[in-house]
């Protein structure tokens, strides 16, 4: 081959030409066959070498090796868990060793109660029927006679859960729940998961299946401090476990799953539907079980537990202040450690806190003293049936550090469970119409007209003024005046505060938008849930607690800066202290909303509603006071909510029956004709914040609109406005409003507010909220 040739084969195929071949034909047409043969291969060569690159990776990631990777894992997890099989004993049970006691001390440190007594008591399972005992199986592991004592895919779950941060959602057996309750503890976390898996297979290796079940049924907490389906039995039916009926041992066994959620006497709505949804679920599954005849259970009704009972050492005030500071304690468990209501409940009963409170004794033996002298005094329920079904609440708070000094939640814990000073079933009325005041400053709302709404602006007082939306249609909202008064069409929004007019903020509720108004509820403290921005809730006819009320204005005297009231001053267990949040939080409304309504509310005191209980008081001393009353539709609860500079208390009166906690009326209580928030509530926070509140100081305020400061411009004399703001229109009879309820004749005051008159009439400006809706239905009015 000459070099030309050899040249132009290199560059053909990359490599030097093959040798002529023996097929026929010139050696010229050989040589060129050779050459294009050499560069085929040559190339065929090359694309070879580059799926030989690629092929390195995908031999690295085969089928093969994937799964042999895989079983390889599935191999060494078996191994290990076979080492912690082997290495991991059942250990000896410790629940009982575990358990002291609470210590709770007042603010100064001074000891106020030990809690510690384990409500337990075990019971041999020979003693609880056999139909019982089948419905903690039938709710909570339908395998469980057949099963290994595990459920693989709940405790992958509960890993996966763990690791991910969910925290606990279910799929335990009975065995791991009794290993968990009685062997380990409830932490959250990966080893602990692991352990209850392994002493769960030991467990049910070793032990009858029947001693598994009593030991669950022995260890389990089912609220109320209750250790144990005996002491379950007798604080929820007043019966020993082996006289249960399937239908309560339905009921203990579906109270498992949320013990606090689920006791009766404090569930909520969605509570009550949930457990007795519950209650229905094992029932069923009984009969799907065949350890139900179906004719029996279709004939079953539901059994509603006993009222709880105290405690011994709970006492008076005492078991209120220690049910709020678990709750407080509890609620910060969940949200710091990602655990469930019902592990934190578990977690702070007999668990060692020493947990100190922020009542202070002074404050708190004036408040109890104020409630006795200014109500409890005045009532005769021998005479007056009405009189037995009178309950206060009351809650007060140090707006600079969120402290509750003092609490009054019922005459005694004993006697009482529910605390009056936490309950939210009941409207805080009127007490309500400054939130709404409060977001349309946040919010720079305006009236209909354009014109920004404040402390001057003009609104309709007419009673029964149809409420109209931003393009004038109606909405189907009239609300009534107190005794259907109508104040004219032209009345300030201080005077609207004042005599707690329900057509002005009926109408301003709508001009700032009820999802506003809302919104501003919650920041300000109140807990507004799922409630839709209905007009009737203008009126307050929502439900609220005494404590919700004083984070509210404890809001408003801290210039917007968000106060929750917290009763813990410090926790710690086991020498380690445990962090509470801070009661104080950040901005919530503009200091310039909040000083605004402050000021609003001085003229509630001066000139309103609250006038003759608090502002002229003798024991006021000039000191500077806002506030504003409430009463509820047909005279269920009657509030004032009031504060000082340095000092914020909300007292509620709330009309519950004796014996079936249903609520009930406040007319005739103490022979009056109706109780108002100017009455009893405002005399209560009277007696009481003038005998404790501190130096005669002035609230520091950044506004210049509402009664604490000069009005900017006064509306003119036509119709009715008055010559000020703060007073009443002209229209307005001399004498101020009965306290007889609108459908009654309304009769004119004509002595001091004294509740021993007469005629059992007050003389002090009232009002109520009236709402043609039901306030618990939430779809009311759509």
């Amino acid at each position: 081959m000459g070099r030309a040739e050899e040249r132009r084969a290199r560059q053909r195929g990359g490599r030097r030409a093959a040798p002529p071949t023996r097929s026929s034909g010139t050696p010229s047409e050989g040589i060129a066959t050779g050459g294009r043969a050499a560069a085929r291969k040559a190339a065929a060569r090359g694309k070879k070498g580059g799926k030989k690159g690629k092929s390195g990776i995908r031999r690295l990631f085969t089928w093969k090796k994937i799964l042999g990777t895989f079983l390889g894992f599935c191999l060494l997890g078996i191994g290990a868990f076979v080492v912690m099989y082997m290495m991991i004993g059942v250990p000896k049970g410790n629940a009982k060793a575990q358990e002291q006691s609470n210590i709770y001390k007042y603010s100064d440190g001074s000891v106020m109660a030990r809690e510690g007594d384990t409500n337990r008591e075990i019971v041999d399972l020979s003693e609880v029927p056999k139909p019982v005992q089948r419905t903690f199986v039938a709710a909570e592991n339908k395998t469980f006679y057949t099963d290994a004592g595990v459920d693989f895919k709940g405790i992958a779950r509960g890993l996966f859960n763990t690791l991910s941060g969910k925290g606990k959602q279910g799929g335990s057996t009975i065995t791991q729940q009794y290993v968990k309750n009685y062997y380990l503890d409830q932490d959250q976390t990966v080893t602990r998961k692991l352990k209850e898996l392994v002493i769960s297979l030991k467990v049910d290796r070793e032990t009858p299946k029947d001693d598994i079940l009593a030991g669950y049924i022995n260890t389990s907490y089912y609220g109320r401090g209750a250790y144990g389906i005996q002491a379950a039995a007798q604080d929820y039916y007043r019966v020993d476990a082996s006289k249960l009926s399937v239908e309560q041992g339905a009921y203990l066994a579906a109270l498992l799953q949320a013990p606090s959620q689920y006791d009766w006497a404090v569930a909520s709505d969605t509570g009550k539907k949930l457990v007795t949804a519950r209650w229905n679920y094992v029932l069923d599954n009984m009969v799907k079980q065949g350890w139900l005849d179906k004719t029996k259970r279709d004939k079953m009704t539901f059994p509603y537990p006993k009222q709880p009972k105290a405690a011994p050492g709970m006492e008076g005030q005492k078991g209120y202040f220690i049910k709020l500071a678990k709750q407080q304690l509890e609620k910060q468990l969940v949200k710091s450690q990602g655990i469930t209501q019902d592990e934190a409940e578990a977690r702070v009963e007999n668990s060692g806190w020493t947990i100190t409170l922020n009542i202070d004794k002074k404050k708190q033996s004036k408040l109890e003293k104020s409630v006795k002298s200014q109500l409890i005094s005045k009532l005769d329920p021998k005479k007056r049936s009405v009189d037995k079904n009178v309950q206060a609440g009351a809650v007060s708070v140090d707006p600079k550090t969120g402290r509750i000094v003092a609490l009054y939640g019922g005459q005694d814990y004993t006697k009482h469970y529910i605390s009056n000073a936490n309950r939210t079933d009941y409207q805080p009325a009127s007490t309500f119409k400054p939130v709404i005041l409060a977001a349309a400053l946040e919010n720079a709302s305006e009236t209909q007209s354009g014109k920004a709404i404040g402390a001057n602006t003009i609104y309709d007082g007419t009673s029964k003024r149809q409420v109209v939306d931003s393009n004038g249609n109606k909405v189907g909202f009239a609300p009534e005046n107190e005794d259907d008064h109508d104040y004219g069409k032209q009345v300030t929004v201080q005077t609207g505060m004042n005599q707690s007019i329900n057509s002005v903020f009926a109408q301003m509720g709508v001009d700032v938008g009820m999802d506003k108004v809302l919104a501003t509820a919650t920041r300000l403290g109140m807990d507004t849930g799922k409630l839709k921005p209905l007009p009737a809730y203008t009126l307050g006819t929502m439900g609220a607690s005494p404590l919700q009320m004083a984070a509210v204005y404890a809001t408003l005297d801290n210039h917007g800066k968000q106060v929750t009231p917290s009763i813990i001053k410090s926790a710690e267990q086991g020498g380690t202290a445990f962090r509470m949040p801070d009661p104080i939080g950040e901005q919530v409304i503009s200091r310039k909303a909040a000083d605004t309504v402050t000021s609003v509310l001085t003229g509630v005191v001066a000139d309103g509603t609250a006038k003759i209980s608090v502002a002229e008081n003798p024991a006021r001393d000039g000191r500077k006071v806002a506030g504003k009353t409430g009463t509820s539709d047909d005279n269920l609860s009657a509030w004032f909510t009031g504060y000082t500079p340095d000092l914020v208390t909300s007292v509620g009166l709330f009309g519950e029956d004796a014996k079936t906690g249903a609520q009930t009326k406040l007319y005739k209580t103490a022979g009056l004709d109706r109780v108002n928030g100017g009455g009893f509530p405002a005399q209560i926070w009277a007696t009481y914040t003038f005998g404790v509140a501190g130096e005669n100081t002035k609230f520091d305020l950044d506004t210049d609109q509402g009664a604490a400061v000069q009005p900017s411009w006064t509306p003119s004399p036509s119709a009715t406005p008055s010559e000020t703001p703060s007073e009443t229109p002209s229209e307005t009879p001399s004498e101020t409003p009965s306290e007889t309820p609108s459908e009654t004749p309304s009769e004119t005051p004509s002595q001091s507010p004294s509740q021993s008159a007469p005629t059992g009439q007050q003389s002090t400006p009232v009002e109520t909220s009236t709402s043609p809706l039901n306030p618990f239905d939430p779809n009311a009015g759509q």
